[in-house]
């Protein structure tokens, strides 16, 4: 089925289910009809102040030819690869995708917006981001798009500063911190270097060490539903040091092939990779990892779920 009718379909269940309980116009303007901010995201970044700084895999200019041999990616900027793992068995089994990547530059790992556009429920296919935008690799990232509050920093500019939850920013320079949103401002964070911000939550790990409570943890997900509890399918974003760093894709719901798992079996996983930071990201129908033109994973519906944004890797 064609992307753009398949998610016309979507769109359209979810005007049904809407109804049927009793929705109102004020839950289709929140949730399902697009609200665009920023019509043309490439000449917005272009625009702004340093945000020219990483250029794109179009304005790149190499000294040698990329190399992609399999699962493993190596440039002059970066060297990626990618593993699988499976740890249990029969209804136990969890299955897993680890993307380890060296980045010679911080700002090789770039965000992309659906439809090149910024705002509210704007989404597509995460292979469909990923080729708009030339990557190479890519995940789901945290479906900004769904709120109307976080700090929104990406690829160096400020798209939004509703500071609301815990976040996540990643620096220029390859540090990363997890931070309270209320207490800064976009910003102040853009001063101190920093080059994408994360709003989705929780942090799993922090100076190395599991998070306690994080089973526990509600956030804002679909339609007032704030649990992400239990044994799901998950994305997370590690940092093991400076510009090097881990991508985790956990499928999940598919029993004797992978069960998902909780956000502190999440951390643990984390952990396992050496990482001292780590960062849950939307996860559910929406985990996916992306290399070369295929999704890596085995998504939980089925196929790709449309998302708000991606992480991604320029070819």
């Amino acid at each position: 089925m064609h992307k753009r009718l398949k998610q016309g379909l979507i769109a359209g269940g979810l005007v049904v289910v809407l109804t049927a309980a009793g929705g109102t116009a004020w839950a289709l303007q929140r949730f399902v009809i697009p609200h665009v901010v920023v019509e043309d995201v490439a000449a917005y970044e272009a625009a702004q102040s340093g945000a020219t700084s990483s250029p794109t895999s179009t304005e790149a200019e190499s000294t040698t030819d990329p190399v992609i041999t399999d699962s493993t990616y190596t440039s002059d900027d970066v060297s990626l690869s990618i593993t699988t793992h499976t740890q249990g068995t029969g209804d136990d089994t969890v299955t897993y995708y680890v993307a380890d990547v060296q980045l010679g530059d911080a700002t090789a790992l770039r965000s992309a917006f659906a439809n090149n556009q910024f705002g509210e429920n704007i989404t597509d296919l995460v292979s469909s981001i990923a080729e708009d935008n030339g990557a190479v690799f890519a995940i789901n990232g945290d479906y900004y798009g769904f709120r109307d509050s976080g700090i929104v920093i990406r690829n160096g500019v400020v798209y939004r500063d509703e500071g609301a939850r815990e976040g996540l920013v990643l620096y220029r320079d390859g540090s990363a911190a997890v931070y309270d949103e209320t207490q800064t401002s976009a910003a102040e964070l853009v001063a101190d270097g920093a080059w994408n911000t994360l709003s989705f939550g929780p942090a799993l790990v922090v100076d190395g060490d599991v998070v306690d409570g994080i089973d526990d943890v509600e956030i804002d997900t679909n339609f007032g539903n704030h649990s992400i509890q239990g044994e799901q399918p998950r994305t997370a974003i590690g940092i093991i040091d400076d510009e090097h760093i881990v991508l985790v894709v956990v499928d999940g719901r598919e029993t004797g092939y992978s069960r998902g798992v909780t956000m502190t079996e999440l951390a643990e996983i984390m952990t396992s990779l050496g990482v001292t930071t780590a960062y849950n990201l939307d996860g559910g129908g929406s985990s996916e990892m992306w290399y070369d033109g295929e999704v890596v994973n085995e998504p939980s519906n089925g196929g790709e779920r449309a998302t708000s944004d991606i992480l991604y890797i320029a070819g």
